[in-house]
């Protein structure tokens, strides 16, 4: 068994491995990973996260920045899962949360319906019906609107970050600051989605651009004639979240930050009101800290964790087709039909629906069939190109459309990152800050509370 003590390291000097700065696969294993837990009365120097999603990859990179060893497991691959395929949005438009008034009911309706984009799957589930009546009980206009107060302030958060971190580290993953297009076939569905665009300015002070349907084909020639018209969000981006994945995992890679992929979590050894190692296929791992950044997964540890973690997979869907003709060049969402288009150098992604199917793994064909449909009477390319890829993930969704970031309640060196419902992407970076300072002391810049595991 091979040993490794803590000690401060410099960021290109990391010795965990013969491997270090690298990632270690099957054909590289390393039998166990020790680091020697610090004396109390110094700085933290470790840290193992767990899950190496957009959000393991923002808490890896700050924990790093931070002076800490850092190593990320996976029981997949990088970036493998919910991160890999969505349509790429950081948007901070999105501040109104999914509990509104008639989201319920909704759901409800869905249950007969198997094509409805917003679906709860018939099924004897008691944790479900429980998550579901929680959410019901939320989905009224003054709690949506207490909830969206603090998802406001951690998705400008977030972009505030995202623009540094794009500068300083140079990523190359297709970052696009052309907003966020919503646009809307019908009038009626124009009036309606201006009753939610007026609340969002009044409420979060997020500015919309108006566009009427006469006019946007020129702003967006990929848009056919006859729409009723759209609302350009300015301050929305976009990227392509595979290259994000890829390139900042990479630059802490070359900085010392150790990935391990295939490395699944089986148990985790506590004594005392703290984590003292967790054992995996790969080996045990002794660190002074342990983040839990799992996603949808994160709800079946929650007895070893000892803390509730009400977290329900929202299954979505994705198809990748090659880049047609007449693509549009911006980022839109499809309100109407719950569709979202994202145009790549190279692609042209269609993505949406919200499936509370359990953690099924089919990707139907009808589900990806609807997703070209849904597209069709808004663009001028062709929907029916050859797929480039198929996709399916499974968002961590609370029933207060709020993530969960904080310190565990009983294991003090334990800390969670889960819970971001459909914006993982958006909310990564304010995610790895927070976790970052609450491990180092450091003051806060978001108020953590509304985000905090005690909550529930």
């Amino acid at each position: 068994m091979r040993s490794h003590q803590a000690k401060r390291l410099s960021p290109r000097n990391n010795s965990l491995n013969s491997n270090a700065g690298g990632k270690i696969g099957p054909e590289n294993p390393t039998p166990v990973h020790e680091l020697r837990f610090m004396n109390t009365n110094q700085s933290p120097q470790s840290a193992t996260i767990v899950g190496s999603g957009i959000v393991g990859i923002a808490c890896a990179h700050y924990l790093s920045e931070a002076g800490l060893d850092v190593t990320v497991i996976d029981r997949g691959t990088i970036a493998g899962e919910c991160s890999h395929a969505n349509c790429g949005y950081i948007c901070p438009s999105h501040a109104l949360p999914l509990t509104e008034p008639g989201a319920f009911s909704v759901a409800l309706k869905s249950i007969f319906n198997p094509r409805s984009p917003f679906r709860v799957k018939p099924q004897i589930s008691p944790a479900l019906w429980k998550w579901m009546l929680q959410f019901a009980k939320r989905c009224t206009h003054r709690k949506m609107l207490a909830a969206g107060k603090p998802l406001h302030a951690i998705l400008e958060a977030s972009m505030s970050e995202y623009h540094s971190l794009i500068e300083r580290l140079s990523l190359d993953c297709e970052w696009k600051e052309e907003g966020l297009l919503y646009v809307l076939q019908t009038e009626r569905g124009m009036e309606s989605f201006a009753k939610t665009d007026r609340l969002v300015s009044e409420e979060f002070g997020i500015p919309a651009t108006r566009i009427d349907g006469i006019n946007l084909p020129k702003f967006d020639p990929g848009l056919k004639e006859g729409l009723a018209g759209a609302f350009l969000y300015p301050n929305d981006t976009s990227v392509r979240p595979d290259k994000l994945n890829s390139q900042w995992s990479a630059k802490l890679q070359e900085r010392g930050v150790q990935f391990i992929e295939k490395c699944e979590l089986k148990s985790i050894r506590k004594e005392a009101g703290r984590i003292v190692a967790i054992e995996t296929n790969r080996g045990d791992f002794k660190t002074d800290y342990f983040v839990f950044a799992m996603g949808a997964w994160s709800t079946k540890w929650e007895s070893a964790l000892q803390c509730s973690v009400p977290v329900q997979p929202g299954k979505g869907y994705s198809v990748t087709i090659e880049k047609p003709e007449h693509s549009p060049n911006h980022a839109i969402l499809f309100p109407e039909h719950k569709v979202g288009v994202s145009p790549f150098d190279e692609g042209l992604r269609f993505g949406s629906m919200m499936e509370f199917a359990g953690y099924d793994t089919s990707i139907p064909r009808h589900r990806i069939q609807q997703l070209r449909d849904s597209a069709r009477p808004y663009l001028v390319a062709s929907v029916d190109g050859p797929a480039q890829s198929q996709w399916y993930g499974w968002r961590p969704m609370t029933w207060d459309s709020l993530p969960i970031i904080g310190t565990l309640p009983e294991l003090s060196n334990g800390l969670l990152a889960t819970g971001h419902n459909m914006l993982g992407l958006s909310l990564a970076p304010a995610t790895g800050r927070l976790i970052g300072e609450i491990i180092t002391g450091q003051q806060t810049h978001l108020d953590p509370a509304p985000y905090s595991p005690t909550r529930f």
